[in-house]
């Protein structure tokens, strides 16, 4: 026996199932000295507790770490309970188990096994450069719809981010419908007379455990930016909407966000339904009688039932922890007065068809639809998402309906708080995501951010380590590193970013970083005011139903839940 086994390189567990069988054989942490139970294995004093970590080419590592109470029994749809500190020293080189989910379609490029779900899920993980000392913090939230993906998977590995020069942490928080659920039980419960929103809650209690313990690794706690891509995109939105989340963060990053309309907790408007009438329903189409009966149920069963039962989670305009709808608030200047980043990706529907509708057979057939709903606008739309190509004009006015115009409100929403937007659009393919038709699909960016093309799911198109692939993603990790340090995003050898407000400029990244102005000229505009007239109408849900798919004048849409996976089947689940 040489005192060595199997082992994942690149992460601190045995087994690991989200490197694609890349094995090699190394020493393992616990039998190496220096390693992760060796003597000279990293120790942080947390006040939470002490953590005894490992260390992986210059960084201490802890993973696994709680930063609230486990959500499970009688904690089920109640708000995080700070954690007691620990007692002793806590091995912390495994990361801890996702939100209990539902399984992702197998044939999506998003689907990854995860090590291990439960409904005891609020861990984070830190990645630590050795001898920080007042690095700025990044805190990653994920993405996957609210309903799916860890902050531990492969593809959010924050080894490479911190080694340029920051403190990085991912987080776990409730997903699903244990994330989401109103209901006017819970309410009841409440002393604040709310429900839901217990993911955003859980989010927060992470900020609020980085500001109090981060400094004990290097991390400066006045130095925190928040970040996320896709639903947890949204979640930045929201913590930047979110007057608890003040103080907790001084800079954003938001990928691929979407600021859809939210349903209300106890009335219906926009088209939505009240949450918690939806959480009746749901309970009832359960068959729980009471929230007894709920919190009963076994989480996976939960879990899996309600994605059947057509439940969808979304935020909820509570009036409380989310005071109006996230557009009104942005618009209004009451958002948090920081720095943001924020774009989107030119392909995002190529990886998400299940929001496209069904489409007419012919030019004229497409151009009668739009005509007859679109009014007076509709010569506009034609212009922009034109007969000539149907299908590609779908893809287009989805991608900009849902993320192209959230994008430039936000940036513009900046504005009215004094504070900087760089504008980003991803237009990158490499080889095999082109050959698949995946050109700047959603998620593209992730491997390049992270640096994690090795550790990707496992139809992810594979991104070859080319001297083009490494450069693109040594630009934006250096531009997001570079504005989480000090505001400004910088990258050696590539153009200055200029700030969108001044010049309409944005950063393209193609097969490198590009400057340009006037992002898809003509689009935001037509895009904001088909938003504003369904906001002034007050019965209409955005952002999803666009284009063939567009309400009639005298037939306002039905559907209550406009989130990212709308159009998704409960039998087709899939997507980010």
């Amino acid at each position: 026996m040489d005192g060595r086994r199997w082992r994942c390189h690149d992460h601190a567990e045995s087994g690991c199932h989200r490197c694609r069988g890349r094995w090699k054989l190394t020493p393992h942490p616990a039998l190496t000295p220096g390693g992760a139970n060796g003597p000279g294995a990293p120790l942080a004093h947390f006040p939470a507790g002490d953590a005894r970590g490992y260390r992986a080419d210059g960084l201490c590592v802890y993973k696994g770490i709680p930063y609230s109470m486990p959500p499970t029994g009688q904690r089920r749809w109640q708000p995080p309970s700070p954690a007691p500190r620990w007692p002793g020293v806590r091995e912390a080189v495994r990361s801890g188990p996702g939100c209990v989910q539902p399984a992702r379609r197998a044939a999506s490029i998003y689907a990854s096994p995860l090590d291990e779900t439960a409904e005891d899920c609020l861990y984070l993980d830190v990645w630590a450069p050795e001898g920080a000392r007042k690095l700025p913090v990044v805190v990653w939230i994920h993405g996957g719809s609210l309903i799916w993906g860890a902050g531990s998977e492969g593809l959010h590995d924050g080894s490479n981010l911190a080694r340029r020069g920051a403190v990085v942490v991912s987080i776990n928080y409730r997903l699903g419908v244990f994330g989401y659920l109103a209901h006017p039980g819970l309410s009841a419960e409440s002393p604040d007379g709310v429900s839901g929103n217990y993911g955003l809650l859980d989010q927060i209690a992470a900020l609020q455990w980085v500001r109090r313990n981060i400094a004990a690794v290097g991390g400066d706690p006045d130095d925190v930016t928040v970040a996320g891509e896709s639903a947890g995109a949204l979640s930045v939105l929201c913590l930047m909407a979110a007057p608890a989340a003040r103080g907790l963060f001084a800079r954003a990053i938001a990928q691929s966000a979407y600021m859809i309309s939210l349903p209300s907790l106890k009335d219906a408007r926009n088209g939505h339904e009240a949450a918690e009438t939806t959480g009746r329903g749901l309970a009832a189409n359960l068959g729980a009688g009471n929230l007894e009966a709920l919190r009963a149920m076994d989480a996976q069963a939960l879990a899996d039932a309600a994605l059947r039962s057509g439940f969808t989670p979304t935020v909820t305009v509570d009036g409380y922890l989310v005071p109006d709808q996230l557009v009104d608030i942005f618009e209004r200047g009451e958002h948090a007065g920081v720095p943001l980043i924020v774009g989107f990706n030119s392909g995002e529907i190529r990886s998400l068809p299940f929001l496209l509708p069904a489409l007419p057979a012919t030019a004229g057939a497409y151009e009668d639809e739009i005509r007859a709903r679109y009014g007076d606008l509709a010569e506009r739309f034609l212009a922009q998402y034109p007969c000539a190509d149907i299908a590609e004009s779908a893809l287009a006015c989805v991608r900009d309906a849902l993320y192209g115009w959230t994008a430039l409100k936000l940036a513009n929403a900046q504005k009215a708080v004094a504070a900087p937007a760089f504008v980003y659009y991803f237009d990158h393919a490499c080889p095999a995501a082109r050959e698949a038709g995946l050109h700047g699909f959603h998620a593209g960016e992730l491997p390049y951010l992270f640096g994690t093309a090795d550790r990707m799911p496992p139809l992810w198109p594979a991104i070859p380590d080319s001297p083009t692939e490494r450069a693109l993603s040594r630009a934006i990790g250096d531009y997001w590193i570079s504005f989480a340090r000090d505001g400004v995003p910088t990258s050696s050898g590539w153009p200055d970013w200029p700030e969108h407000a001044r010049t309409g400029a944005y950063m393209r990244f193609a097969g490198e970083p590009l400057v340009g102005t006037d992002l898809l000229p003509g689009m935001f505009a037509l895009n904001d005011d088909v938003i504003a007239r369904r906001r002034a109408a007050g019965d209409t849900p955005w952002n999803w139903n666009v284009g063939v798919a567009a309400p009639l004048p005298s037939r306002p849409p039905t559907r209550s839940v406009p989130t990212e996976i709308v159009c998704r089947t409960s039998t087709d689940p899939g997507g980010e």
